[in-house]
């Protein structure tokens, strides 16, 4: 009468782990849809005060093109917090806003390329509306376009 051991269990060996591919970042157009984003940027007294503007993504920042003599880039120099929210052309929101920072581009080459992307998006309604803008400076007596700036704007 012999006794038998008790029956070994295999030793629980870590599963090999599956490298998973970095994530790719959401669709930001998706993530604001419509033709019409709202860039909430801050006075000195913390009150906000936001610009229904025209935007487009490269997939990891949205960009939107203004007046490089505009309060709003004041504003977003002095502060780069703002909040983005999609909306409606009068500025009234079709989301809640989310935190992103802002980052004011003058190089040319970001300008061309912040306005073929506008192009792309917009087409003929960028293009009409351009036009009639400087028209307007032309009749008020100032240079047809005035000095441009980008916003590049990456969600936090």
């Amino acid at each position: 009468m012999g006794t038998t051991a008790p029956p070994i269990e295999p030793k629980a060996t870590a599963a090999p782990t599956i490298e998973r591919p970095p994530e790719r970042p959401a669709d930001l157009e998706a993530l604001f849809p419509g033709r019409y984003l709202s860039v909430t940027s801050f006075k000195r007294d913390g009150s906000g005060v936001a610009t229904p503007v025209w935007f487009v993504s490269d997939g990891s920042r949205l960009f939107a093109f203004t007046d490089l003599r505009s309060a709003k880039i004041r504003r977003i120099h002095r502060n780069p917090h703002v909040l983005i929210a999609s909306c409606r052309p009068g500025g009234k929101l079709r989301r809640e806003p989310v935190a992103a920072r802002a980052e004011v581009l003058t190089a040319p080459a970001d300008l061309e390329r912040v306005q073929k992307l506008l192009l792309a998006r917009y087409k003929i309604s960028y293009r009409i509306v351009m036009f009639f803008y400087r028209l307007g400076r032309r009749l008020r007596g100032k240079q047809s376009v005035a000095d441009g700036a980008a916003l590049a704007i990456t969600v936090d």
